[in-house]
């Protein structure tokens, strides 16, 4: 194997100043914390880290906070919080490169309602059907619990007839609720560039969430950073572009690939092979999240 197999993340501490934390999988099940995440998390203070919570969220940091404050994790146990919805929302915003100045300024949202509003204040207008709109922003599925990327095959064809660009604020493909694997706004945006749509991307695995970390951390170095996720292709594969070492959690999102659920052994040889096929290779693995 290329990467450590660790007990805890108190035998890699000492390498480490700083830690990048992902929510969804690592800290919390969509529900509740995971099993030990709040005594790992208070090791990490008592550490003396600083902890700042990387979430593909397409919301305001604000909502994160009031989201997992209701599944138990108070607002005191981490110091910084950078969403994919905060992303969007600023380059939105600024529209300081070319793709982001080409977009309109009415947009069809594409996701639940819990997530609208997420441009309140600037200077865009939400329309009601995608054919008024100038862009799509994606934050996801209406109803996820029964739908698939599959039943917005219509929509997307309609979007790309009409040369419509898509925004993607949260490039996860999937994700798990409690024991439920659900589908999000990156399965759409997946689909959208396979027929040849426009779209981008704000959250793990691109540059610009890491650089907002960088901006959090007063001035610690990115060696002596640690990135923990449980997605390969988000969370890894963002530490690895932006440089540093990662921590893949293995009950999380690929529990079931690679056995790490119900006390199974792990399958450390299709952990390798799925690190070369992804391209993305963490510095060590861990069963779970904890100290």
């Amino acid at each position: 194997m290329t990467f450590a197999v660790l007990h805890g993340i108190s035998e890699i501490a000492s390498n480490y100043d700083a830690v990048i934390l992902d929510l969804w999988g690592v800290i919390h099940d969509g529900e509740k914390p995971t099993p030990g995440a709040l005594r790992c998390m208070a090791a990490m203070r008592a550490h003396g880290w600083p902890l700042v919570l990387l979430s593909n969220a397409p919301r305001s940091l604000d909502s994160v906070r009031k989201q997992v404050a209701g599944f138990g994790i108070a607002p005191d146990s981490y110091d910084e919080v950078v969403t994919s919805g905060d992303l969007a929302r600023t380059a939105l915003e600024h529209r300081s490169d070319p793709w982001h100045q080409k977009l309109g300024r009415r947009f069809y949202h594409l996701g639940p309602e819990r997530d609208w509003g997420l441009l309140a204040g600037l200077d865009y207008e939400q329309v009601q059907t995608p054919d008024r709109a100038h862009f799509i922003l994606n934050t996801g599925l209406f109803d996820d619990e029964v739908e698939t990327a599959a039943d917005y095959a219509g929509l997307l064809d309609l979007a790309k007839r009409k040369n419509l660009p898509m925004l993607c604020a949260n490039p996860d493909r999937y994700v798990y609720r409690g024991p439920k694997r659900l589908p999000c706004a990156g399965a759409i945006g997946e689909a959208y560039h396979a027929i040849g749509g426009d779209c981008a991307y704000h959250g793990k695995p691109y540059p610009a969430a890491y650089r907002a970390c960088w901006a959090k951390m007063r001035g610690i170095e990115p060696r002596r950073v640690l990135a923990v996720g449980d997605s390969l292709t988000t969370d890894i594969a963002g530490a690895n572009a932006a440089g540093i070492d990662s921590l893949l959690v293995l009950a999380g999102l690929h529990a079931e690939e690679f056995g790490a659920r119900r006390g199974a052994p792990l399958d450390l040889p299709r952990i390798e092979a799925a690190a070369v096929r992804l391209g993305a290779r963490p510095t060590a693995v861990i069963p779970e999240f904890q100290w």
